[in-house]
């Protein structure tokens, strides 16, 4: 039988300490909810309440004395106002830029995403019911409801992060709650490229498909950063064109004076009232659009996406999960066929090509690193079949003695169709990206790293 070491006896401690002072504050906190007074509560000022408020949390922490040593009331004064107000015991979690995501499973797990590595951290509820009483709130402040009756929620919270709860009976381990941060600071394309999330060349072609209103595709698993290089790549949207925006959740920032944000509806407790990005990019096709931006295709609404970058809307973007290029294009085929149109594998995949010019895979490493992975171009079908060329690749070789991903991104050598076609229709793209044409005519050729 395995015997508990003193590091174990430290965390179980540690542990219990944690639990004891939350359980504390989750007593004050009732009684001052008991003890403040409604009535006159509802016609302070903000300030003034907050003022009271955090007075009577200082009373009642002396109050207890006994139970909270006085090197922790200041603490407690603060994560009481944090229940109130803030994501209580979440709040210095959430107040960390390095933090991207908060997943709790259940009163005594919770873990964090740092620079894409997940970590166990040391915060603790009081119990469930505490956790519960948290996810109510932050819900209820979303205008979103939580019970027995509706046990799933998806939310957008004040700050543009999203809320996703699961409550029991769905769940056997307690409430679980997952927040997707809203970065406060948008990263740029240069912090990728300092970052070797893609090199200096392969973004120099992105902005030159922007520009020359190529529809692209972006490609990835959860988490890999396909919303923030759709974000970068819609800086380069030319200021006089109008854009529209369709999301279910609102992520995008777009930068341009004329854009147009549209964001799905769930429907209400009774089924009704919903509205689907299906329904909106219909209505958007006669809301003169010069683009369409969809945050993430993933379902019957990729038929009208398709039409629309098929019938004058050229330079429309989206994102889909997927583990690679080629497994985007067969999703989309899936999608084509769940929204009722009865069209051959053929063609649908013409339709598909047709549609889209470059596909852009991004992925998250084993290492926490995010890279682009492959460009790509759709050149068509061939005897019925994709025919996509890869034009950017990465290549990884393993991860070094600190951690990091060892590797080189490539030029395959193929000249994309798409700089053709750019150039015939009049768009300048300065063929400097390429190093003077020969990068591509020059066959394999390293991007060289900057380090």
């Amino acid at each position: 039988m395995a015997t508990m070491t003193e590091a174990d006896y430290d965390y179980e401690s540690n542990a219990e300490s944690k639990r004891a002072f939350q359980q504390l504050k989750t007593r004050l906190h009732r009684q001052m909810i008991d003890a403040m007074d409604l009535s006159k509560a509802g016609k302070l000022p903000e300030h003034e309440l907050r003022k009271q408020l955090r007075a009577l949390a200082a009373h009642l922490c002396d109050m207890h004395s006994a139970y909270l040593p006085e090197s922790e009331r200041e603490q407690m004064v603060n994560e009481i106002m944090d229940e109130m107000y803030g994501f209580g015991p979440l709040e210095p979690l959430m107040n960390d830029p390095e933090v991207s995501d908060v997943l709790i499973n259940g009163a005594d797990t919770v873990f964090v995403e740092r620079r894409g590595k997940l970590e166990r951290t040391d915060v603790r509820f009081a119990d469930n019911n505490h956790l519960l009483h948290l996810i109510q709130r932050l819900v209820g402040r979303a205008g979103r409801r939580i019970d027995e009756v509706s046990p799933m929620v998806d939310a957008k919270l004040p700050d543009g992060s999203r809320l996703h709860a699961v409550i029991p009976p769905l769940t056997s381990k307690g409430p679980t709650l997952s927040i997707r941060r809203f970065s406060k600071t948008a990263v740029e394309f240069e912090d990728m490229v300092r970052s070797r999330t893609l090199t200096r060349e392969m973004a120099d072609f992105l902005i030159a498909c922007v520009k020359g209103r190529m529809n692209i595709l972006l490609s990835g698993g959860t988490g890999a950063g396909k919303t923030t290089m759709l974000n970068q790549l819609s800086r380069f949207i030319p200021m006089t064109e109008r854009v529209l925006t369709i999301e279910e959740t609102a992520e995008l920032q777009l930068r341009q004076t004329d854009v147009v944000s549209m964001e799905t509806r769930l429907p209400n407790v009774e089924g009704k009232g919903g509205i689907s990005q299906r329904e909106l990019l219909r209505n958007s096709l006669r809301m003169r659009p010069d683009r369409i931006i969809v945050g993430e295709a993933r379902g019957s609404e990729v038929l009208e996406m398709l039409q629309a970058m098929n019938t004058g809307h050229d330079g429309s973007m989206s994102t889909v999960h997927a583990n690679d290029t080629r497994d985007a294009l067969d999703r989309l085929e899936l999608m084509i066929a769940l929204s009722g149109a009865e069209l051959t594998p053929t063609v649908a995949r013409r339709y598909i090509a047709s549609a889209l010019q470059i596909l852009v895979h991004v992925s998250r490493l084993s290492t926490g690193e995010r890279k682009v992975m492959r460009i790509s171009e759709v050149a068509g079908t061939r005897e019925g079949e994709y025919n996509v060329e890869d034009i950017f690749v990465y290549r990884m070789t393993g991860i070094s003695s600190d951690g990091k991903a060892e590797g080189a991104f490539y030029a395959t050598g193929y000249e994309p169709e798409c700089i053709r076609r750019m150039t015939t229709l009049g768009h300048d793209v300065s063929m400097d990206l390429f190093t003077a044409r020969e990068l591509i005519a020059g066959g394999e050729y390293i991007v060289q790293e900057k380090k």
